[in-house]
């Protein structure tokens, strides 16, 4: 973890939890903001989502991959399974387990 962070995630720690006032979380807000706005910091947050973004990419098409192998040589358990949005019914026409 980067000083910056450590520095950030320290100050929003205190301001949540600091009972010092009004005056005090002004101090800590405008200091916040300053660093905000540091170049450094909007290069690093865009760095940041950029990555994620192209992460999530990557995760969505690995599991669109595995649910099409899956879909496409079917599962191995070997048994049936009712398509999307049909459910099973048993076959004595009630919609319970029998009764005793």
């Amino acid at each position: 973890m980067s000083k910056l962070t450590m520095l950030t995630a320290a100050a929003a720690g205190y301001v949540l939890g600091a009972r010092a006032g009004r005056e005090r979380y002004e101090q800590i807000a405008a200091g916040a903001r300053s660093v905000a706005r540091n170049p450094k910091v909007q290069s690093a947050r865009k760095q940041t989502q950029a990555a994620a973004a192209e992460k999530a990419k990557q995760a969505a098409s690995t599991v669109s991959d595995k649910v099409s192998d899956k879909v496409g040589h079917g599962d191995s358990t070997g048994g049936t399974h009712a398509a999307a949005g049909e459910t099973s019914v048993p076959q004595n026409g009630t919609s319970g387990p029998p009764l005793s």
